[in-house]
């Protein structure tokens, strides 16, 4: 690693790895002063700045565990997650990340140095990075795929660019100084509709898109104007990416993806539901739960559903717990909202079962229009030349952007209850 190379960068000033390191350690010395002691696991609320990198390295430095949680949080999942992590010991992680809830309540994951490790070694292969890389921190460090991209960079000795919280005009005037970004969908259609159809500069080279399932026309539209969009699949348990079709892959096969990366098994049960294991598997949860993260042969059940084709390229279908079962009719929720996204006029949509004393549940959406919008007769309409009569909302919610939690991902929660 070159000392005198350019490791992070902020709006205002940057530091070579040597200066870097002097940062850190004068930093993890004020930690010992403030009473960080090693072994111990400290909440740290972080951001997309560079302050935020130097702190999570200096608490390494200083043998605590660090804890990151997203500034975004709402008061109730703070104090969750603050209660969760309250006399913990995790003195063989690396970091404990708090987890987005999707497949039930938060909780805290603890992540080794091994799993760091591995997870930037199969990405930088899968992805052929290099030294030369500027990657721009364009998620929170609370979140795994904002974690990773510290960590793989910094393992590399390549450069990061942190100029705080996500922004779509920002990353614009950015573009041309960085060759990779991470982000989710709603991140990405921003990006796409400052542009207006503009392809990025020739020396951008990819856009890791993953987090939340991308809709097909977002990634069409991606695609389609000349974006290098190398389309993943992970989770907070395996340190991040699964599977990843790099951009070559991703232009060829829009929606796969792509092949499990160097060191990771993925296997289907009968109803389709991805199992996982291998090098960047996490150690355990934290706290108070007394779920075990893998079964008796090593492999977490994600919660996650799909199919691999001939080439042994995944597919996400969607989640077992997004399931709807409506009259006996299972409905899967992301078919629906993929539908609803179909018609020009609907910016965003999230789809989830309602108790219904009848039917058991039914189907409800919640829609977000591009503009005045369509009534409910045409929505119906038009699901109606794509979907069958079962799987057609019987209550929907028109109005402000679709809920997301923190880490971008629809927030069904929040939308049962409005629909409820």
């Amino acid at each position: 690693m070159d000392a005198e190379a350019t490791a992070l960068e902020s709006d205002d000033r940057s530091w070579t790895y040597r200066e870097l390191d002097k940062a850190v350690e004068q930093r993890a010395v004020d930690l010992h002063s403030g009473g960080v002691t090693r072994g111990c696991v400290v909440p740290l609320v972080v951001r997309q700045d560079a302050e935020s990198v130097i702190d999570l390295l200096a608490h390494w430095r200083a043998g605590a565990t660090p804890a990151p949680l997203n500034s975004r949080l709402r008061l109730a999942e703070r104090e969750a997650a603050l209660s969760a992590l309250a006399g913990i010991e995790a003195s063989a992680a690396q970091v404990v990340l708090w987890t987005s809830g999707t497949g039930g309540q938060p909780r805290g994951v603890a992540i080794s140095i091994e799993a760091l490790q591995a997870n930037a070694r199969a990405s930088a292969e899968r992805l052929e990075l290099s030294r030369e890389d500027t990657w721009l921190v364009s998620l929170s460090p609370a979140h795994v795929g904002g974690l990773v991209l510290i960590t793989r960079s910094l393992l590399l000795g390549s450069r990061l660019l942190a100029c705080g919280p996500f922004n779509a005009e920002r990353v614009n005037q950015r573009l041309s100084e960085i060759t990779h970004i991470s982000l989710v969908p709603t991140q990405l259609s921003r990006i796409l509709e400052l542009r207006n159809g503009q392809p990025p500069p020739e020396t951008f080279q990819c856009a890791l898109v993953g987090g939340a399932q991308t809709p097909k026309g977002l990634l069409d539209r991606a695609v389609s104007t000349g974006w290098p969009i190398a389309l993943t699949y992970g989770l907070t348990e395996l340190t991040s990416q699964v599977a990843t079709a790099p951009p070559e892959l991703t232009r060829k096969k829009p929606g796969t993806v792509g092949a499990p990366l160097s060191g990771v098994e993925v296997r289907l049960d009968e109803r389709g539901e991805i199992q996982v294991r291998g090098d960047t598997l996490a150690s355990g949860y934290v706290g108070d739960y007394s779920e075990s993260l893998t079964d008796g042969e090593g492999w977490h059940w994600t919660g996650d559903l799909g199919s691999f084709d001939s080439d042994g390229h995944l597919w996400i279908t969607g989640r077992r717990t997004d399931r709807i079962v409506t009259g006996g009719v299972t409905v899967d929720a992301a078919e629906v909202e993929e539908a609803l996204r179909s018609h020009p006029a609907v910016a965003d949509a999230c789809v989830v079962g309602i108790p219904d004393e009848e039917w058991g549940e039914r189907v409800g959406a919640w829609v977000e229009l591009a503009d005045e919008g369509p009534t409910r007769a045409v929505l119906d309409a038009h699901l109606r030349e794509l979907l069958s009569s079962s799987k057609i909302p019987r209550s929907y919610h028109f109005g402000t952007p679709v809920p997301r939690n923190a880490n971008g991902k629809l927030d069904r929660t929040t939308v049962r209850q409005v629909l409820s």
